[in-house]
């Protein structure tokens, strides 16, 4: 799981049966500053209805992945799972 900015839309006419319906969006993982870190855009799924300079959490392949799909066949590696409104972090 990670933070990222939602930096853009993915437009397909043809895609996978198991998507139509859904959204992907252009992701770029971020620190808790809110700073991109790495040089690698992701594509996404959305499930949450976020949009272009959302913060949002992203889940990474694997079994969660699937589980929230509720089938195990949909060609999808990266999930958002939230909109972050706020990140707060105790020095306690």
């Amino acid at each position: 799981m990670f933070l990222a900015k939602v930096k853009g839309n993915v437009v397909s006419t043809h895609k996978d049966k198991n998507l139509v319906g859904h959204k992907l969006l252009i992701t770029h993982p971020i620190n808790v500053e809110g700073n991109y870190i790495g040089n690698k855009d992701v594509i996404s799924l959305d499930l949450v209805d976020s949009g272009i300079g959302d913060t949002v959490l992203v889940v990474q392949e694997g079994d969660a992945v699937q589980q929230m799909l509720n089938n195990n066949v949909t060609p999808v590696n990266t999930m958002i799972i939230a909109v972050v409104d706020n990140i707060e972090i105790s020095n306690k």
